[in-house]
């Protein structure tokens, strides 16, 4: 009901970050949750190495940090500002105590959790048994719904090379040869800090490739 998310709502405090700026780290103690309400924001995991893994680039609706609080109490993953972004945020004992009161709200984070660990099964099978050109283009498919935003007929996803690698689960060598290649045909055109998706259509074919 209207008045519950009014009630839900002033019970955080609003909070700017800026691009970079950390949400929360992986291992620390979870103190607060997160809901996007404007901006980008990406959640990370790091291996042995220091190499960094994109596990989901977070939008405006998408709840952070819920995950560890009804499980370890610990975060599992790291959140950074991808771009400067503004959220709702309630301490954890709040935020625990607005779940149990307000069935309405566990239900909103069980479908938003349900949709991350989906796109986190699909993009798991896609590394294990598909070629890396379907898969990057599948997941730069997925970004033109998430980040794409339209310039001139055309679609520009903010990301870079290295992050797309990061995603799904290649290197930045490869990344930029099949871009490169895309680039030739007309499908795409890389930036510094960014892709256009010049003809969309034939990016879909191209993810569909077996």
């Amino acid at each position: 009901m209207p008045e519950d998310y009014t009630r839900i709502a002033a019970a955080a405090r609003i909070k700017e970050f800026a691009r970079g700026e950390m949400l929360y780290i992986g291992g620390d103690s979870v103190s607060q949750i997160l809901l996007l309400t404007s901006g980008f924001a990406k959640t990370s995991q790091f291996g042995l190495s220091g190499t960094e893994v994109i596990l989901r680039l977070s939008v405006p609706g998408d709840v952070l940090g819920a995950m560890g609080l009804f499980t370890t109490g610990l975060h599992f993953t790291t959140a950074q500002a991808f771009r400067s972004c503004r959220a709702l945020v309630w301490d954890a004992p709040t935020f625990k105590a607005l779940v149990g009161r307000y069935p309405v709200l566990h239900q909103n984070m069980v479908r938003i959790l349900s949709q991350d660990l989906g796109e986190l099964e699909e993009r798991f099978r896609e590394v294990a048994t598909e070629r890396v050109a379907p898969r990057v283009a599948r997941q730069l498919v997925r970004l033109l719904k998430r980040i794409g935003r339209t310039v001139n007929g055309a679609v520009k996803v903010s990301l870079t090379r290295e992050e797309l690698a990061q995603m799904t689960g290649t290197t930045l060598f490869t990344v930029s040869r099949l871009l490169s290649g895309w680039e030739e045909r007309g499908m795409v055109k890389p930036r510094r800090e960014g892709v256009t998706i010049c003809d969309v259509e034939s990016l879909r074919a191209a993810a569909e490739e077996s």
